[in-house]
């Protein structure tokens, strides 16, 4: 059994559901992790992302990626975007539908292992 649950209890998440440009898949990664990793995200200065997201690629069809993360709030994260999206990163310009098609979805995590589970697993 995992040690440490997805996600807690309370929180949100957001997906991201989106296709890249067919042929520009690696140079959006590359453009993404740039963006993502470097000091100007202004996602990662928001004390209410309680965990940092994670790019995923289908394992099917190589145009289609999800953007996941925990957030403590959707009100945070969605007056975080269009901050975001001022700032015009090169990465969005890959997605088919610009900047548009980089919307979330949100759903609220309404469960999850609870702590003496998880510590009973990892004794075993």
């Amino acid at each position: 059994m995992a040690q440490e649950p997805l996600a807690q209890r309370g929180s949100v998440l957001h997906i991201y559901d989106f296709r890249v440009l067919p042929g520009r898949e690696a140079e959006f990664i590359a453009l993404f992790e740039a963006f993502d990793y470097g000091d100007d995200n202004p996602m990662h200065k928001s004390p209410a992302q309680r965990k940092d997201g994670v790019l995923c690629r289908d394992s099917t069809d190589p145009q289609r990626f999800f953007l996941i993360a925990e957030w403590a709030s959707i009100a945070e994260h969605a007056a975080i975007l269009p901050v975001l999206k001022a700032m015009q990163p090169q990465f969005l310009s890959l997605i088919e539908g610009g900047a548009a098609a980089f919307k979330p979805k949100y759903v609220d995590v309404v469960s999850s292992t609870p702590e003496h589970i998880l510590q009973k697993a990892s004794a075993e």
